[in-house]
């Protein structure tokens, strides 16, 4: 069997809601993405997953994460690992997008970055280091991360420049599959919130 890399977004934060920049910032999980991550527990616990048995589990560090993480049931599986932390967003930490286009109308994070922050090149980096992990043994991964840094994930994985990952939406507490279609890197499911619509 080819590795396949389950990825699981945190659940919503008072800053996710509010659609501000949330790096290395430790934000707690609201009540409704501690609602979010159990539910996706219970669907990764059932059939067809029936509780990934022999998957090898790694969360980001932070909080919003690895409590994501346990609520999910797998906080006893995971591993920290630093390599899965959301972007460092530098000077631009904590502002909305309308907030940093106040001072520069055109920018883009996917082209323009983030001044004293961490490049886009570096956050591709990390990725594949992600990437290279998974790919290393015969079993499936799944990872707990944030929205930026799996959006890159998916990128790399399909061979693509970082900056790809502007194109791939990812709402908070989704699950994505990426595997493989005819012997190359595909994505097998994307941003799934089945599991919230209960």
């Amino acid at each position: 069997m080819a590795p396949r890399i389950l990825l699981a977004r945190h659940g919503q934060t008072e800053w996710s809601l509010l659609g501000k920049h949330t790096g290395r910032t430790d934000i707690p999980l609201l009540e409704e993405g501690r609602r979010g991550a159990k539910l996706l527990g219970e669907r990764l616990h059932r059939a067809p997953w029936s509780g990934l048995e022999g998957v090898e589990v790694r969360t980001s560090p932070l909080v919003r994460a690895s409590e994501t993480c346990a609520l999910a049931g797998f906080g006893d599986r995971a591993s920290d690992w630093g390599a899965l932390m959301e972007w460092n967003y530098g000077d631009y930490e904590g502002l909305t997008p309308a907030e940093i286009h106040a001072d520069r109308p055109d920018w883009f994070i996917w082209r323009d970055g983030v001044p004293g922050g961490e490049a886009l090149a570096d956050v591709g980096a990390r990725a594949d280091k992600v990437i290279d992990w998974a790919r290393s043994a015969d079993r499936d991964v799944l990872v707990f991360a944030h929205g930026h840094i799996l959006r890159v994930l998916g990128a790399r994985w399909l061979g693509l420049d970082p900056s790809f990952a502007a194109r791939i939406r990812l709402d908070p507490t989704s699950l994505s599959i990426l595997g493989w279609a005819y012997g190359s890197p595909a994505m097998d499911r994307w941003n799934d919130t089945g599991h919230m619509e209960v």
